[in-house]
């Protein structure tokens, strides 16, 4: 197998469900791999994509791509420029571009992006904050399609008062 399709998702397509099977992870391709059964913790730094499906604890920053797969645990805080999660994450999660939370997802801690998608079915205990990609906050903001627009705070519901 070659180290392109370790980005991919059941499938066929990657983790981050934009480039057709076959298509390489990142312009630089797949970093590190650390497999389903590994454990390492400490500090990981990296340039291109990294895939996790073991454990790891610790910190982790990248200047390109993390993806968690569905087997990988993780309890870090993660600054990655995209991120895309498929198994647990138990810590704060930072991404200056994107972050992607798959149906298995399942995220316990703070996440700041300027993009999320979240595919129904995964489970997010934490906050979200919407912030530009030089991580200032975004306002308010309301997912429509092609992109996200600022919008007025939402109407209380319920019955009028007498």
């Amino acid at each position: 197998m070659s180290l392109k399709s370790f980005g991919r998702g059941r499938d066929g397509d990657d983790d981050l469900g934009g480039r057709p099977a076959g298509a390489p992870v990142a312009a630089g391709g797949l970093t590190a791999f650390i497999d389903q059964g590994s454990e390492f913790e400490g500090k990981l730094s990296f340039r291109d994509t990294v895939r996790i499906d073991g454990r790891f604890r610790g910190e982790i920053a990248s200047e390109n791509t993390l993806i968690v797969g569905e087997s990988g645990e993780i309890e870090a805080t993660i600054r990655s420029n995209t991120v895309a999660i498929s198994g647990s994450v138990e810590g704060d999660v930072h991404a200056a571009r994107k972050v992607v939370l798959h149906k298995t997802a399942r995220v316990t801690g703070n996440v700041s992006t300027p993009c999320l998608v979240v595919e129904e079915g995964a489970v997010i205990n934490g906050t979200f904050k919407m912030v530009t990609s030089d991580g200032k906050p975004a306002g308010a903001l309301k997912a429509i399609e092609g992109g996200a627009r600022p919008t007025e705070p939402p109407k209380p519901m319920g019955p009028k008062p007498l």
